[in-house]
C-alpha cells in the first residue's frame, strides 16, 4: 500500500530563492516579471506553478494547447497560485525526421533543465503527441517537483464513404490497397480529407492515446483525462481542474516519486494489455521508470501483460475509436475492471492525493461493445508478447491483439533488407525472391542506425504478395511501428543490427522461427556459424559528425531498457541553482 503524508502549509516554497527578500537579486528577479503587469503581491510566498506547453504547429497533435494552458490557467489563480507559461521542444511525429523518437531525449533534457533552472514549486505538463508526453514526464520525475499531466486529446472520428477512418491505421491499409489494386489514387486522395477533420492527436488506440492512457494509469494525471475529445468542452474543464490540483500538490507536496512506484508501472502494464495499447509504450515505460529508479524490465511487460484480455476494442486491433471509447466510459472504466478481476494495484497514489481505486470504483461502462466485458474479449492474452532466443538475445516485441493468429507460429526463409534505402529499392520489384511464407528482416533502424529508431518496423508487403489477397507476413526488426499499425510484426530487436546484434549477421535464405506461445524467436543456424559471422561483421551506419546526433549516436541506449541516453538515467532533484548574478 503506498501511503503519503501531506507536508504542512505554510512553509517557505523553493520560488522564494528568487522572490522572497528585499536583496539586489531578489529585487532583480521580481522587477523584471512585473514588465508583463503582474502585482506585487503575486510574489508573497504563494506556489509558482510552471506550464509546460508542447504546443507547436510544426505539431498539429499539439496545435490546441494554447487554448488549454489558458484554461489551467483559470485553475491555477483560483487556487492562489501564480502560473507562468514556458514553451519546451516539441517533437512532432507527423513531420520531423528522420524521427521524432529521436527528439524524445533532447525534449525531456529540455523539460527537467527548464525546471530546475526556474523559480518554479510545481509543473503542469501539457501534451498530447506521441514523444511528448514520455519526454514531459521524463523531464519531470527528473527533477522531481509536484507534476500533474494534461493531454491535449483525440481528434474526432474520421468518416469516409460510411466507414469510420482510423488516424494511421486508414492511411497503412488504402497505402497496401493501393499497391494491391483494390483502390485508386483518386480514391486515397479523397480519403485524405476525411482522415483529420478536427484538433487533437490520433483518434486510434494509437502512441498517443496510449500514452495519455500511461499517464492516468500511472497516477500523473487526473481520472478520465485519457480520452476526451479535444474539441469536447470537458477536456477544458480537465484542464482547470488540474490547474486547480496542482496548487495542492505543491502546498502538500506530492511528487512524482511518491506517485511514480513499482506498484504503479505495474498497473500501466496491465492497462496498456487490456486497451490494446502501442508497442512504443514499451520503450517510454522503461525509460520513465529509469529516470525515478524503478527497475522495471522486459520481463515485467512480458509477466504482466500475458494474462491480461484486450478488452478496449479499438482500431488498430478492433472496430471503434477514442470518441466511442469516451462515450462508452473511457480509462476508469477499464481500470476498474482490472481491478475487479484482481489484476490492479487499488492503492496505488494519484496527483489526486488518493488510491487510483477511490477514482474508480463507481464508474459505468455504458457500450460493452466498445469496452468489452472479459469473456468476449478482443483477444484473451493481450499485452505485449516479449521474444528471446538467439536472434534477440535482449528481447523483442510482438503486440498479440494486433497479430494475425495463424502466423503466431510461423517458420520462414528470411528475406533480408539491410537497411530502409535497401528496403524501399527492392520491395516493389517483380523480380524479389518472396512469397507469403518468408519472413522481411529490415536491419539497421534501431536508436542508433536509422538513426532514433523510425517507426518501418511495419514495413509494407510485396505487391506481387498483396495481388494473391494477402494482408499479413510475419515482419522482424529492430525499428519500431506506429501504435496506429497492426500486423505480425516483431519489434525493438536487441542488440540492435548497428551494435553488432544477431540480428546484423542474417542472410537471405536463412530459416526464421516465431513461437510467440513459447516466447521464442530463433535463427536456425549453428551457435558456431552465429559466431563466425558476428566476428566478421563490420558496421554499416557512421558516427555523426556532431551535433545532438552525435550526442545521440554515442549516448543512446537500447530499446530494451528504453532509449534513454545514459546520462539522463536517475533522479537529479531540485536544488537551488547559484544566483545569476
Amino acid at each position: 500500500m503506498t501511503t503519503f503524508t501531506p507536508k504542512p502549509w505554510p512553509r517557505k516554497l523553493r520560488s522564494q530563492e528568487w522572490f522572497g527578500g528585499t536583496s539586489r537579486d531578489h529585487i532583480y528577479h521580481r522587477s523584471w516579471m512585473k514588465n508583463q503587469g503582474l502585482p506585487a503581491d503575486l510574489f508573497d510566498g504563494r506556489p509558482v506553478i510552471g506550464i509546460c506547453n508542447t504546443w507547436s504547429q510544426l505539431t498539429p497533435c499539439n496545435a490546441h494547447l494554447r487554448d488549454l494552458a489558458e484554461r489551467v490557467k483559470h485553475g491555477i489563480y483560483e487556487a492562489g497560485g501564480l502560473p507562468l507559461e514556458f514553451p519546451v521542444f516539441s517533437p512532432g511525429e507527423s513531420a520531423l525526421r528522420p524521427t521524432a523518437m529521436m527528439y524524445r531525449n533532447l525534449a525531456a533534457m529540455d523539460v527537467e533543465e527548464a525546471l530546475r533552472a526556474n523559480p518554479l514549486d510545481g509543473v503542469v505538463l501539457l501534451a498530447g503527441c506521441d514523444k511528448t508526453t514520455p519526454a514531459l514526464l521524463m523531464g519531470a520525475a527528473s527533477v522531481d517537483i509536484p507534476a500533474i499531466l494534461v493531454s491535449g486529446g483525440p481528434m474526432l472520428n474520421g468518416w469516409f464513404r460510411g466507414e469510420r477512418v482510423g488516424s494511421g491505421t486508414a492511411l497503412w491499409q488504402m497505402s497496401e490497397a493501393i499497391k494491391a489494386g483494390t483502390m485508386t489514387k483518386e480514391d486515397f486522395l479523397d480519403a485524405e480529407q476525411a482522415m483529420s477533420r478536427s484538433p487533437g492527436s490520433c483518434n486510434t488506440m494509437g502512441t498517443a492515446s496510449t500514452m495519455a492512457s500511461m499517464a492516468e494509469a500511472l497516477g500523473m494525471a487526473l481520472s478520465g483525462n485519457a480520452a476526451i475529445p479535444a474539441v469536447d468542452s470537458r477536456r477544458r474543464v480537465v484542464a482547470h481542474l488540474s490547474g486547480r490540483r496542482i496548487v495542492q500538490m505543491v502546498k502538500d507536496d506530492l511528487k512524482p516519486s511518491d506517485i511514480l512506484t513499482r506498484e504503479a508501472f505495474e498497473n500501466a502494464i496491465r492497462v496498456n494489455g487490456a486497451i490494446g495499447g502501442s508497442t512504443n509504450a514499451v520503450i517510454h515505460l522503461l525509460a520513465i521508470a529509469g529516470r525515478v529508479g524503478v527497475e522495471l524490465t522486459l520481463d515485467d511487460w512480458d509477466r504482466l501483460g500475458r494474462d491480461v484480455p484486450t478488452i478496449v476494442n479499438l482500431m488498430p486491433s478492433g472496430k471503434y475509436l477514442m470518441e466511442e471509447f469516451f462515450y462508452a466510459g473511457g480509462l476508469p472504466v477499464v481500470i476498474k475492471m482490472l481491478g475487479e478481476g484482481g489484476k490492479l494495484h487499488k492503492q496505488a497514489l494519484t496527483v489526486s492525493g488518493g488510491p487510483i481505486w477511490d477514482e474508480v470504483k463507481d464508474v459505468k461502462n455504458w457500450n460493452d461493445d466498445v469496452i468489452r466485458p472479459v469473456e468476449k474479449a478482443l483477444t484473451p492474452q493481450g499485452g505485449i508478447a516479449v521474444l528471446r532466443g538467439n536472434l534477440a538475445p535482449r528481447g523483442a516485441v510482438l503486440k498479440p491483439s494486433a497479430a494475425s493468429p495463424h502466423l503466431m507460429h510461423h517458420r520462414g526463409r528470411a528475406v533480408v533488407f539491410e537497411d530502409i534505402d535497401d528496403y524501399k529499392a527492392k520491395i516493389n520489384d517483380e523480380a524479389l525472391d518472396v512469397d507469403e511464407t518468408c519472413v522481411l528482416v529490415l536491419k539497421n533502424c534501431g536508436p542508433r542506425g536509422y538513426p532514433g529508431m523510425a517507426e518501418v518496423g511495419n514495413m509494407g508487403l510485396p505487391p506481387k504478395v498483396l495481388r494473391k489477397g494477402i494482408t499479413d507476413m510475419v515482419r522482424i526488426s529492430d525499428a519500431r511501428m506506429s501504435g496506429t499499425a497492426y500486423g505480425t510484426v516483431v519489434l525493438h530487436t536487441s542488440p540492435e543490427a548497428a551494435m553488432g546484434g544477431p540480428l546484423a549477421v542474417v542472410r537471405n535464405g536463412d530459416m526464421i522461427e516465431l513461437d510467440v506461445a513459447n516466447r521464442r524467436l530463433h535463427l536456425d543456424i549453428s551457435d558456431a556459424e552465429l559466431q563466425r559471422r558476428l566476428a566478421a561483421w563490420k558496421p554499416i551506419v557512421d558516427r555523426p559528425k556532431g551535433g545532438y546526433a552525435q550526442l545521440f549516436h554515442e549516448h543512446v541506449q537500447g530499446a530494451d531498457t528504453g532509449a534513454d541516453f545514459d546520462f539522463l538515467k536517475g533522479c537529479r532533484g531540485a536544488p537551488i541553482p547559484k544566483d545569476s548574478h
